[in-house]
């Protein structure tokens, strides 16, 4: 297994509307398990294919404590069936560092996806679980959770965002 790049905000390939995947092999499994290694070293709840440079609809998500059994979930081309409630809560995104803020997401959403072997799963999730299959599924379809800020908003991320890449700079 090996540590992947993830590509912050600005790169093109987070805007891009993701590929479904179509194949089934040990070529996925290897990107899967590099996701997820990826992931907990970041560390992260959540991490798309797109954020490490790859447009395929792969997402790796493990919202347990890290202390406790991991519970690790690979979802290929997931998709939202069902969704119900609201809920706010801060979010931040491994391709956006430094940067945290409230969006609004369904409280409880039915996910269906396929695991690696290409098998279909139908899940219901709520809490972090709910929000992390939002915010990975809008990745593969080229959308960032800064994306749902209001343009007021979206001014002051862009103010704060760029001063936060700027100070990173300057600790390189």
């Amino acid at each position: 297994m090996s540590i992947l790049q993830i590509y912050h905000y600005p790169e093109s390939v987070l805007k891009k509307v993701a590929d479904p995947v179509e194949t089934f092999d040990d070529d996925l499994k290897k990107l899967a398990e590099d996701m997820a290694e990826t992931m907990y070293a970041a560390p992260g709840v959540g991490l798309a294919a797109p954020q490490v440079g790859i447009s395929r609809r792969l997402v790796v998500i493990d919202c347990s404590p890290r202390e406790e059994n991991r519970s690790l979930i690979f979802a290929v081309n997931p998709e939202i069936a069902e969704r119900e409630g609201e809920v706010f809560e801060e979010e931040g995104c491994l391709s956006i560092p430094g940067y945290y803020a409230s969006i609004p997401r369904s409280a409880r959403v039915k996910v269906r996806y396929l695991d690696l072997e290409g098998r279909p799963v139908e899940r219901e999730a709520t809490d972090l679980l709910a929000i992390a299959f939002q915010h990975e599924i809008d990745h593969l379809d080229g959308i960032l959770f800064v994306d749902h800020l209001s343009p007021l908003k979206k001014s002051f991320f862009r103010k704060k965002y760029k001063k936060i890449m700027e100070q990173q700079q300057e600790q390189l």
